[in-house]
């Protein structure tokens, strides 16, 4: 017997686009500065591309905790009433690229969906393999840290930063340094000295490297369980994420799993024609 079926519905589009935390590129120097005539032009050019996708919903790295409090500045903003430069975090990619696309395209206030954990990857420090960790992660600081410092001088437009770090090749590496390496390092202990407030019980030493996995993956699943509870909430069809680089490659593997999302990759909206290769060239000379 054959069943007749009307169409499928419409999967939600997802985008998720990573960004350096802009407020931590301020190094006291104007160059360095977001609030620069220069690197607001940058900006506007970041948020006219991902305007582009035409988001119905945008979703920032703040706990829903915070959502009293950014729906009350959120609405000075869109009244022209609140200068973010007078706040101690105006610099932050919340408000120069979360409030400001919103109010741009007339949205609503951007909905908090983070769940903050912190872990810092010097936490897993010792075990069998772990040259295997540590070379994955000089190899990511090598990529990244010297596109931070032009960016910082002026010699890499804000945009161009931001474009190339949510390069597929980009993220993978992000994403593997995180969630892939670490398990095959076991039989080891975490620093003395590493940040860690993530709370999973007793750590089997003998898989250190996967438990190490579990703490990053722990906060990004609730992060994970937010986003889904705000798109369920406002019925959005179209949404548009602005979180750290490295929660984008497991934010997207979540989504992609689930039948009811397609993932759009932010590199579909920020393009370059700068290459990773020419700057790591021009940085060595």
């Amino acid at each position: 017997m054959s069943v007749a079926q009307g169409p499928l519905p419409a999967k939600i589009q997802v985008l998720v686009v990573g960004s350096d935390h802009l407020n931590q590129l301020y190094n006291k120097q104007p160059q360095s500065d977001v609030f620069s005539p220069k690197k607001q032009a940058e900006l506007a050019q970041v948020r006219a591309q991902l305007a582009q996708f035409r988001p119905d919903i945008i979703l920032i790295e703040a706990e829903p905790k915070e959502q009293g409090q950014l729906d009350s500045l959120y609405s000075l903003y869109q009244k022209g009433l609140l200068q973010l430069a007078r706040l101690p975090t105006g610099r932050s990619e919340r408000y120069q690229v979360g409030f400001a696309l919103a109010k741009q395209l007339q949205l609503p206030s951007p909905k908090a969906v983070d769940y903050y954990a912190a872990t810092s990857q010097s936490l897993l420090s010792t075990g069998t393999n772990i040259e295997a960790y540590t070379q994955d992660l000089k190899l990511l600081q090598a990529t990244a840290r010297p596109l931070r410092t032009l960016v910082q001088h002026d010699s890499l437009s804000l945009y161009d930063y931001l474009a190339l770090a949510n390069q597929p090749a980009m993220i993978a590496l992000l994403h593997r340094v995180q969630f892939n390496t670490p398990a095959l390092v076991m039989n080891g202990t975490f620093a003395a000295d590493g940040t860690n407030t993530v709370e999973l019980g007793k750590v089997d030493t003998e898989y250190i490297g996967a438990h190490f996995i579990t703490l990053f993956y722990n906060r990004n699943l609730k992060i994970y369980s937010n986003m889904l509870r705000a798109q369920q909430q406002s019925q959005a069809k179209r949404v548009l994420a602005v979180f750290g680089l490295a929660h984008v490659g497991v934010l997207e593997e979540l989504f992609a799993a689930n039948p009811a999302y397609q993932v759009v990759h932010a590199a579909t909206y920020l393009k370059t024609k700068t290459k990773l290769s020419q700057l790591h060239k021009a940085g060595r000379k």
